[in-house]
């Protein structure tokens, strides 16, 4: 597990965060993130790549999402959506990371920036997506 990647899901998720509380758009939030408050130890290019991502395909995320849930989206916690969104978006158009990398660094930053024992919620949909959608992997996992 890469360190700047890490750093970079971090930056992801507050960026996604600060897009839906503050209804700036993914240009603007990128704009603030690499040039006003810079990435530190973030991979740039990884950044740029999870926020426009999750933005792009936000509809197959949402909807892979809102399988495992019982709740509409909107009324997450809007912390854990952004968590959930990028997990999704990992575990969908990102084959190459393993599924058990992508659900504990959502994990982690659940833990991070969530509520008290929302990474549980996390674990539990995100688990239930890479079942569905990485079947043949999570199968060889658990062998």
């Amino acid at each position: 597990m890469s360190v700047s990647r890490t750093f970079a899901r971090s930056s992801a998720v507050q960026a996604l965060y600060q897009m839906q509380v503050g209804g700036q758009g993914p240009l603007e939030i990128e704009r603030q993130f690499v040039q006003e408050h810079g990435l530190g130890r973030a991979d740039p290019e990884y950044f740029k790549e999870l926020l426009h991502g999750v933005v792009a395909n936000l509809a197959s995320i949402d909807q892979a999402i809102a399988e495992f849930t019982s709740r509409p989206l909107d009324e997450l916690d809007p912390v854990e959506r952004a968590v959930l969104r990028l997990g999704t978006f990992e575990l969908l158009f990102r084959q190459e990371t393993p599924y058990r990398v992508v659900i504990n660094e959502c994990i982690n930053l659940a833990k991070r920036f969530g509520a008290t024992d929302g990474h549980k919620y996390v674990n539990g949909i995100l688990d239930k997506v890479a079942r569905k959608r990485r079947a043949v992997e999570v199968g060889a996992a658990g062998r």
